[in-house]
């Protein structure tokens, strides 16, 4: 099922609707949809990479929408619709371990998850479902899903098409590598200073 999903996606981008599909799978993904909107961002930047900086705009404003409609499930339809959601992606014995690092580290949890392969719309739902501040969940959300898409659209914007493997094969590993020295930095100057 997921392969036809993701085949599904990738053809929006030979489409003359792609920048709309591409908001909407952003969306859709940060409250909902299995499928990551880094599929069809980098289609559609291969494709125009002098587009890549509009699509990764497109690509972050529908992904920080779409995790305001994952924090409005938390907030008032967690028993309906959110535990279900979590539920679908295997991960409700992870709830408690979750709202621990909102208790911890509040935005930074919703930062890290924006940034990093994990699974960010469990994060936007159980934001509203513990009741984090909006506004910075908001903001948190802004910077994290824009530094990801922007970096994306930004190495096809300056590098090209021929990226395109270098990005599917250390995307992942290098946004883990940049939330991994963040955090170092962080310990440090605490520790330091």
């Amino acid at each position: 099922m997921l392969k036809k999903l993701y085949n599904w996606v990738l053809h929006w981008a030979e489409t003359p609707h792609g920048t709309w599909a591409l908001f909407l799978l952003a969306f859709a993904e940060s409250s909902f949809f299995p499928i990551p909107p880094d599929v069809l961002l980098i289609a559609l930047a291969v494709g125009a990479p002098k587009k890549s900086l509009k699509y990764a705009l497109v690509c972050s404003i529908g992904s920080i929408l779409g995790g305001c409609l994952g924090y409005l499930i938390g907030w008032h339809f967690m028993l309906g619709i959110g535990d279900r959601i979590i539920a679908f992606y295997g991960l409700g014995p992870k709830v408690s371990y979750i709202e621990a690092l909102y208790n911890q580290y509040d935005a930074w949890a919703v930062g890290i998850a924006g940034f990093t392969p994990i699974p960010y719309k469990v994060f936007t739902i159980a934001a509203g479902a513990f009741k984090i501040s909006f506004p910075i969940f908001v903001l948190a959300s802004a910077i994290s899903r824009s530094a990801r898409f922007f970096l994306v659209g930004g190495l096809i914007y300056i590098f090209g098409p021929g990226i395109q493997a270098f990005i599917d094969r250390y995307l992942n590993a290098l946004a883990i590598a940049f939330v991994v020295l963040l955090i170092a930095g962080f310990v440090a100057i605490k520790y330091l200073f």
